[in-house]
């Protein structure tokens, strides 16, 4: 059905990454995943903290309506199992303790196969599967239909559920009060308490196959603001911008989007979660892009601004440079022991915010502080905006972004520059380096692409127009 098709099972078969493993497919875009004893070490570390059931509920709500979104995992319940399918749950007892039937501390519940529902959405993973307990890494797996009995047995020995309580955040848990009515429901006298937070330690450290799954989605997210580079000219409308990355996104593997892309051109340059994308690109714009993928799960997040004609004005590229030198100033001074938020004598926003505040000025003759009006970054993981606080201490393992701006709506002038990066042990690596960052890189990149459009790419075929 899709080009690309082939290409992706084909590498489905081959691709190895840091000890990555795969599920057995049920069907050829099946995802990849971490191996089994990984997605096991991290509910060991968990149950070490319990003194009663954890309970998750793997489920979105996205399934109901597969006709339009594919179904994505409660991204906590991926982190523990590595299971894509909707209708699971999980259930961890103590470290102390064991389920008195099965003799084991942790049990996964899945749906029984629906035949009917599987020739219109394919294949799933059922409890009775011969080799149910080799795909998912359980000892024990029992059909979803015998869980509510077992949280009666399980509430006799503890009434309190370490489970997702619902937040009313950008990473809440929206399924998670309909699911907690449900267990009231069996158990009367349950009561709830949060685990997210044990969880959100462990997910901020990245293991060696996360990190592998993010640089993919760097990488062909790095290729599409390369083709952006190339295309970029005025008359193009926003939003043919970002189907052509896009298109990259899916030709090199990655299915889904990180985030709903960014194209923004003039005063739209100015707003932070453009998504109208409806204007044409004019002579003298610039054009903040805001675009990356998501692979097998863990997305990327990458920014750059362009002249949309191939040239920065003298005041586009004042504003652009000291954009530049702030995250240059942050990424320096990235290591072990900084933090992303800000007031503390070891923060990155500060540096970057203090570099800005202190070179140009508005319109007004005011310092540029001011325009700077968002933090300079944030985790990366299983959620754009991952798990993480601004305050912790960054570690060796981390995954961030640093994405410093400027935005004049005065001047119809923003820019922000976006990069990923990895802290190490000494300090920080640019995941996304191969991309251009300099005025100088991003002019010559944009007129190579003009060159290749008025140039026949066959002798004797007219040029491809500007």
């Amino acid at each position: 059905m899709f080009v690309f098709q082939s290409w992706r099972v084909a590498m489905a078969c081959v691709l190895t990454l840091a000890g990555i493993l795969f599920l057995k497919p049920v069907c050829a875009s099946a995802r990849q995943r971490e191996s089994n004893a990984v997605y096991a070490v991290r509910r060991a570390r968990l149950a070490k903290q319990l003194d009663g059931p954890a309970l998750l509920f793997g489920y979105t709500g996205k399934e109901t309506n597969s006709e339009v979104a594919r179904f994505e995992q409660e991204e906590n319940f991926y982190y523990l199992t590595g299971h894509n399918e909707e209708g699971a749950a999980l259930v961890i007892l103590p470290e102390a303790s064991k389920d008195a039937v099965s003799g084991q501390r942790e049990i996964l519940y899945l749906p029984p196969r629906d035949p009917v529902k599987e020739r219109w959405n394919g294949p799933r993973i059922g409890p009775a599967d011969p080799d149910v307990h080799e795909r998912t890494g359980f000892a024990v797996v029992e059909s979803f239909e015998n869980l509510r009995g077992h949280l009666v047995k399980f509430a006799a020995a503890s009434p309190v559920f370490y489970t997702l309580v619902p937040v009313a955040n950008e990473i809440g848990y929206p399924h998670a009060s309909v699911w907690n009515d449900w267990v009231r429901q069996a158990v009367p006298q349950a009561r709830f308490a949060s685990l997210a937070a044990w969880i959100a330690v462990q997910r901020q450290v990245k293991s060696p196959g996360e990190i592998a799954f993010l640089t993919r989605a760097m990488e062909a997210s790095v290729d599409s603001h390369l083709e952006a580079m190339k295309i970029m000219r005025p008359g193009l409308f926003e939003y043919q911008v970002a189907a052509r990355m896009q298109f990259v996104h899916r030709s090199e593997g990655c299915l889904d989007e990180a985030y709903a892309p960014i194209v923004g051109a003039a005063f739209y340059s100015t707003v932070l979660h453009y998504d109208a994308l409806d204007q044409k690109i004019k002579d003298g714009d610039i054009v903040v892009l805001d675009v990356a993928c998501a692979q097998d799960g863990y997305t990327a997040d990458v920014t750059r601004t362009l002249p949309a004609n191939g040239h920065f004005t003298a005041r586009q590229k004042e504003i652009y440079e000291i954009v530049l030198a702030a995250q240059n100033a942050a990424l320096a001074a990235a290591k072990p022991g900084m933090i992303l938020g800000r007031s503390a004598a070891n923060s990155l926003h500060n540096i970057a915010y203090d570099y800005i505040d202190s070179h140009g000025k508005d319109r007004e003759g005011r310092s540029l502080g001011r325009y700077f009006i968002h933090g300079l970054g944030h985790h990366l993981g299983l959620n754009v905006h991952d798990v993480g606080e601004r305050t912790r201490p960054l570690e060796p393992g981390m995954v961030i972004t640093l994405e410093p701006g400027i935005y004049i709506p005065e001047e119809n002038l923003g820019v922000r520059i976006e990069d990923d990066v990895l802290i190490t042990e000494t300090g920080a690596k640019l995941l996304t380096a191969r991309l251009p960052r300099t005025v100088a890189e991003i002019e010559a990149l944009m007129a190579q692409g003009r060159a290749e459009r008025e140039s026949p790419s066959v002798p004797g075929t007219p040029a491809k127009g500007n």
